[in-house]
């Protein structure tokens, strides 16, 4: 076995594109084209002003639209990511106390916010080992479910049900958002940053909120608690109704998730995007079952994800050396999340990539695994 990435893989065997990273992901040429052809027309104006209010009205209707939602329901903006979003629920959407799902770094993360807040009990955490995923108990005492759809460390998508309990459901989306259809009478908030199959940029976050999420933003936000300006859920209320954010945005990214929302929308919708990724997922996980030397890392069929898959490999394979060996031949992003510590491959299979590169993916992978092992 040799571990040198100087291997080159024949140009016939490469995907068109090589970027298949779970965050931030591929962004289709034609949108950073659009973006560059409008120009000093968008960038560099004011987010207060028609332009860019347009803009965000663009993708509040864009997500109402995919998401088929409710009379009643709204789409709530907001500066800081999913990581901004989780501060802001501490201090306006959870009242006293909150159950946290925890089945890899990022659903976890939450319930790690919370714990260090003084005006709330100390959350209710329920754990599983990666690559499996619990399940919510109702609770007396417990006003917000805390699930996450896909978790994006493990590979591992959780069905979403509401938590048939007085507590709010409220659901972290950020890598299954755009990727994996929701109904929204499941979820009384649905968040996420639109960096993942949305194929957009990061620092804004995304809340689809019922109108009992509505309901009680603006009566914690009246109830006498301190809440930080910043961090003001009924604030990212108010000014998204007027199509625009507390501060400024990123006027990239609201571009880039309106662009995104469109052309998904006339590609179909979630019916196309359920078919595309279902491929995408077939090809790569398809492959990793017949491999002798690979297999995906979540076992139960069920619950993989079909936007961000894990590959183990068994040794004398590295994961390490293939994906340094596949980036070193610019194809991109396939490492293992680090604080997983397995011998395996994460990879991006949104949307925004066709089954053709996933194809030629898995072709590059066994020219590697090939060459390696002689």
């Amino acid at each position: 076995m040799t571990d040198d990435i100087s291997i080159r893989i024949p140009a016939n065997l490469l995907p068109a594109d090589g970027r298949f990273g779970c965050g931030p992901t591929r962004v289709r040429d034609e949108t950073l084209g659009d973006l560059a052809g409008i120009g000093s027309s968008y960038m560099g104006t004011s987010h207060r002003r028609t332009t860019v209010r347009a803009m965000v009205g663009r993708v509040r209707q864009g997500l109402a639209d995919l998401y088929d939602l409710p009379d009643g329901y709204e789409v709530v903006l907001g500066n800081g990511g999913a990581t901004g979003f989780w501060d802001a629920a501490t201090f306006g959407l959870i009242e006293r106390a909150s159950q946290h799902l925890a089945f890899g770094e990022f659903s976890s993360k939450f319930a790690r916010a919370v714990a260090g807040a003084p005006h709330l009990e100390p959350p209710q955490v329920i754990e599983a080992v990666p690559g499996t995923h619990p399940l919510p108990v109702p609770s007396d005492g417990i006003d917000l479910y805390a699930l996450t759809h896909n978790e994006t460390s493990t590979g591992v998508t959780m069905p979403v049900k509401r938590v048939e309990a007085a507590g709010l459901t409220v659901v972290d989306a950020t890598s299954a958002a755009g990727g994996i259809p929701v109904a929204p009478e499941e979820f009384d908030v649905y968040y996420f940053s639109p960096q993942k199959a949305f194929g957009g940029d990061g620092g804004l976050f995304v809340a689809l909120c019922s109108p009992r999420a509505i309901e009680r933003i603006e009566r914690i936000a009246t109830s006498g608690r301190w809440i930080p300006p910043f961090l003001s859920l009924s604030s990212a209320v108010s000014n998204s109704r007027k199509d625009q954010t507390y501060n400024t945005p990123a006027l990239a990214t609201i571009f880039m998730l309106a662009h995104s929302l469109e052309w998904i929308n006339q590609q179909g919708g979630f019916a196309w995007v359920s078919e595309r990724c279902a491929r995408n997922a077939s090809i790569l996980y398809g492959w990793a079952e017949a491999h002798p030397m690979a297999y995906p890392f979540v076992s139960d069929p069920s619950i993989r994800s079909q936007v961000t898959a894990t590959i183990d490999f068994e040794r004398p394979v590295s994961g390490d050396h293939l994906a340094a060996t596949l980036r070193a031949n610019g194809v991109v992003d396939t490492e293992s999340y680090r604080k997983l510590g397995r011998n395996q491959l994460r990879i991006g299979i949104w949307p925004t990539i066709p089954p053709s590169d996933v194809e030629a993916l898995v072709a590059c992978l066994d020219y590697v695994i090939e060459q390696t092992l002689d």
